[in-house]
């Protein structure tokens, strides 16, 4: 199944200051969580991001905040998104069986999210490229469970071409020299 951005919502985890750093690869994280949110906002595609326990872990990082509005920012204390009851609402709210997650850390939050969310009746596409954890052994094992599970890892390339859909629009002239 083929993602589109009008059955896509875009789910960003808990990408937060004071654990962001402590990542095998912060940067890769940032750099596609912040495409995918700009990707997100001008192709329709609405877009939430959760903390956790943002008093303690902070709030989500700067880097990102410029892409979002106060208002896409959801506070949690459950690991899984699909276990925080506001949350899930505001994601089935949307009306849109498709949610593409991102986030950190893979093997925990972003893991039992997805996971969660498959089990509600949500098709989550896992972003490999914009997650992470502390130990990329934890990271890999948490792909492969979450493809033996069902759920499709993809890349970030993957996620904005196929919301694109095609070439020439003004759209792709302004989204593709993103990834170059």
């Amino acid at each position: 199944m083929l993602l589109t951005a009008a059955q896509s919502g875009l789910l960003i985890v808990d990408v937060q200051e004071k654990l962001a750093p402590v990542m095998s690869e912060p940067r890769r994280v940032l750099q596609n969580c912040g495409l995918l949110l700009r990707a997100a906002a001008r192709l329709g595609v609405p877009a939430l991001v959760s903390e956790q326990y943002p008093r303690g872990i902070g709030p989500t990082v700067v880097d990102l905040r410029q892409w979002i509005g106060p208002e896409a920012i959801a506070e949690k204390i459950h690991f899984s998104c699909a276990d925080e009851p506001a949350l899930l609402e505001r994601l089935g709210a949307w009306n849109r069986p498709q949610l593409v997650v991102a986030g950190i850390e893979a093997h925990i939050c972003v893991l039992q999210t997805a996971l969660g969310l498959a089990a509600r009746g949500f098709r989550p596409f896992v972003v490999a490229d914009a997650c992470a954890s502390r130990q990329p052994s934890s990271e890999a094992l948490a792909m492969d469970r979450l493809r033996q599970a069902g759920v499709a890892v993809v890349s970030t390339e993957m996620v904005l071409f196929e919301w694109l859909n095609r070439a020439g629009t003004p759209e792709f002239k302004e989204l593709s020299p993103l990834i170059r």
